[in-house]
Formats: structure tokens, sequence, C-alpha cells
């Protein structure tokens, strides 16, 4: 079975995530916030990594239950900064209680947050099966843009562009792979 040239075929997490997640459209807003804190988490690191801590920071992240996240106070933080199974950068854990209120504001606005994620393409996938790598878009651009102004941290149009990808908005599996 071919799949995309960057699964790790050596890694079972990689092989799991790629055939049964990524690029899967998703509308479920705990999903939704997950991913996008373990995509805030990965900049700079490999996905791989973060996929080998995902349980972990489904433990610390009260399962990435979002309005947990938003009461997070500094003796939460100070406990995530010693939490040796996940990734330990305070601006990223700070960042994602920041962005869990954020969440919830655009949940009231537009009745969930995969109401709001997905009125961007109108509710459309786009498909990119072209097997050009590229790290943003103008519609990350976009969606960035319009993330910060509403308050969220730590996150630019790389992470956005790869979030997009992780849940589905955009599917760049390449034309080989079977889920092409």
């Amino acid at each position: 079975m071919n799949r995309c040239s960057w699964v790790d075929l050596n890694s079972e997490i990689y092989i799991k995530y790629h055939d049964e997640e990524w690029g899967v459209s998703s509308f479920d807003d705990r999903y939704l916030f997950e991913m996008l804190i373990l995509e805030i988490f990965q900049a700079g690191l490999s996905f791989l990594t973060v996929l080998e801590k995902r349980k972990y920071f489904r433990l610390a992240f009260d399962n990435f239950d979002v309005k947990k996240v938003r009461n997070y106070d500094d003796e939460k933080i100070e406990e995530l900064l010693n939490n040796k199974n996940i990734i330990r950068n305070k601006l990223k854990i700070t960042s994602a209680i920041n962005n869990a209120n954020v969440f919830i504001k655009i949940q009231k606005e537009f009745g969930s947050f995969s109401n709001y994620i997905w009125s961007f393409t109108n509710n459309k996938v786009i498909k990119n099966y072209n097997g050009i790598k590229v790290a943003k878009s103008p519609l990350s651009d976009k969606i960035t843009y319009d993330l910060k102004k509403r308050g969220m941290k730590f996150i630019g149009s790389t992470i956005i562009y790869s979030y997009l990808q992780a849940i589905g908005i955009v599917n760049d599996h390449e034309k080989i792979c079977f889920k092409a």
C-alpha cells in the first residue's frame, strides 16, 4: 500500500495517524481544539515527537476540554512546565490557555468552531493532489490573520496550514497515496 512520502514506515504511530486521521474532515470541536493545540506545540519540532507524546498531552490538558483549559491558573501552568511527558514551553502553554478563550468566543459567535473554520472554504475540502509541498497558502494566511485579530497567540500561516491539513480542510495526500 502506497502512502505519502513523509510517512515514516518504521513508526506505527505515524502510519496510524496518516491512515486514520490526517486529511480526514473533522467537524468535532473537541478534536479541532486538540489539533490546534498540538500543531502549536509542534512548532519547531517533528510532528512525530508530538504524536509520541499525544496521550500525555491528553492527560495533562484534560482531554483538551476547552472549558477546562481556559481556566488554567498559575499553579496549573507550573504543573505543565514540570510535566516531563509533554513539551514544556511556557509560551506554548500560555498560548494554549489564551487560545482556549478565543476558541470559546468563536464558538459563541458562530455556533461552533467547526462552523467558523469551515466557513473559509464554504464547507468544501481543498484537494491538492499535485505533490507540490507548500508550508502555507493564501487560505492559511487569511485564517491566521483573522485568528490573530481575534486574539490568538503563537500561530502563523505555517502552523495554520498544517492544521488545515490535519483536520481535512486541505487534502494534500500525494497522488501515489492510497488516501488520494
